[in-house]
């Protein structure tokens, strides 16, 4: 039907002629309250935002010279991150002489890796940035 017919219909019935889709051809519209439906629309889109859940990233540092017990530490910590369903950051800052050791930093990570595995598993493959070198763990889908 025309717009004026549409618009005569609703101003008849106290209501408003809102354009639901407009860039449809020909535009589709509504009679209806339309204060009430941005109320709804407001009520809808609040609700799709609690049930969203914010991805956090955690981040654990390490060097090159990590000892065992220190290793240990950080591994309890990755494990308590993972199950939480955080993403986590592992890296290895490297200092001054240590950049000419930068493969035994992968092997740290990738160790690290291998100590978590049953948590997380490798999102992102150790890889230099500047003077430190990163890899990303992300949890273990759960089984429904």
């Amino acid at each position: 039907m025309s717009s004026r017919e549409a618009q005569r219909i609703a101003d008849e019935k106290n209501l408003d002629l809102v354009k639901v889709s407009p860039n449809a051809k020909p535009p589709v519209c509504k009679i209806l309250d339309y204060g009430k439906f941005r109320y709804e629309e407001m009520r809808r889109v609040k609700e799709a935002k609690k049930n969203q859940k914010a991805v956090v990233i955690k981040e654990i540092r390490m060097s090159v010279r990590v000892e065992e017990h220190d290793i240990m530490v950080k591994v309890k910590n990755c494990i308590k991150f993972l199950e939480q369903g955080n993403r986590v950051k592992v890296s290895i800052r490297f200092r001054g002489r240590e950049m000419a050791y930068t493969e035994q930093g992968k092997g740290v990570l990738l160790n690290f890796a291998e100590r978590v595995a049953d948590y997380g598993n490798v999102e992102k493959q150790p890889k230099m940035e500047g003077r430190s070198m990163v890899m990303f763990l992300s949890p273990n889908k759960k089984d429904k």
